[in-house]
């Protein structure tokens, strides 16, 4: 195995990959944003974005990619699939050294600085991890949707999409939010808020978010918020016990939803330190640190 001159972290999921670049002694001087790797979409798609992704750091830096010379760590949506993570190690270039984690699990690394604490992670899905002083490792929900993901923007979208059926067949009140979320989907009727339902994916109930937090006043959209602060303390009390933990908020809704967290919870909020792939960098100077590599 050669001696690593590169660090790569790679932060890969289901709507894009995010690659930093660092020498041997981690001084970043590279980053690009490419095509999604989650496992879900394949072991060779994910090493195509990733691959492609990497490639476009090196030019960045004006360098080419050489594997050989490179120790790599991954956080990966989709390793929970031992199939899939399977499949995506046996299709591995010749690396200085390697390491392939869960991008929950790289999130934790960055968010603490490789440091005890409980991540919530909630953005198109959710999910939570802790790092105790002893190392060990653990998670919360990430069951995915519909049945999980709770205090996601999927989550939400899910349940607020009901008022605007409500609303429509005379369950409820038409008022503003049940037109918005209307016309976001571009439903004027009931027949073309049924080709919606029938055709929406995670993310695109994920799209309704934005308008569940812009009507945050209105009493459904409320007592959302309130439940998916509630669910984000106790994915944290299903991971710490103690209730001293520091937790980090992670992803996209991480900002709008921190008000929501109850107050002996939200003492305990802590900015992350860094991305998740800041924390695959980590990984790779393990990975290479473990192999030997200075």
């Amino acid at each position: 195995m050669e001696a690593a001159e590169f660090l790569i972290g790679v932060d890969g999921g289901g709507t894009g990959t995010r690659v930093v670049l660092a020498d041997a002694r981690c001084v970043e001087f590279a980053q690009a944003a490419g095509e999604a790797s989650a496992l879900a979409l394949g072991a060779e798609r994910a090493w195509r974005a990733i691959e492609a992704t990497c490639r476009q750091a090196f030019a960045s830096a004006g360098l080419p990619l050489d594997w050989a010379r490179c120790a790599l760590g991954c956080g990966l949506a989709g390793v929970n699939n031992r199939d899939w993570l399977s499949a995506f190690v046996a299709g591995a270039p010749k690396l200085a050294a390697f390491d392939v984690q869960s991008d929950a699990y790289t999130t934790l690394l960055g968010a603490h600085g490789g440091e005890a604490g409980v991540i919530v992670a909630v953005g198109t899905g959710s999910i939570a991890a802790s790092l105790d002083r002893s190392g060990a490792y653990r998670i919360a929900g990430g069951y995915g949707f519909p049945s999980g993901d709770e205090a996601s923007g999927a989550w939400l979208g899910l349940r607020a999409v009901v008022h605007a059926q409500q609303a429509l067949d005379g369950r409820a009140r038409p008022d503003a939010f049940s037109e918005a979320l209307l016309a976001h989907l571009h439903a004027a009727d009931r027949d073309a808020l049924v080709v919606w339902l029938c055709e929406a994916t995670q993310a695109k109930y994920a799209e309704l978010a934005p308008v569940v937090l812009q009507h945050r006043a209105h009493p459904v959209a409320k007592a959302l918020l309130a439940q998916a602060g509630a669910d984000i303390a106790k994915l944290v009390d299903a991971l710490d016990a103690s209730g001293a933990a520091p937790i980090a908020l992670c992803g996209g809704l991480a900002a709008p939803l921190a008000e929501y967290v109850p107050a002996s919870h939200r003492a305990r909020l802590r900015p992350p330190l860094a991305d998740s792939a800041h924390g695959a960098l980590e990984l790779a100077r393990r990975a290479g640190a473990a192999s030997g590599i200075k």
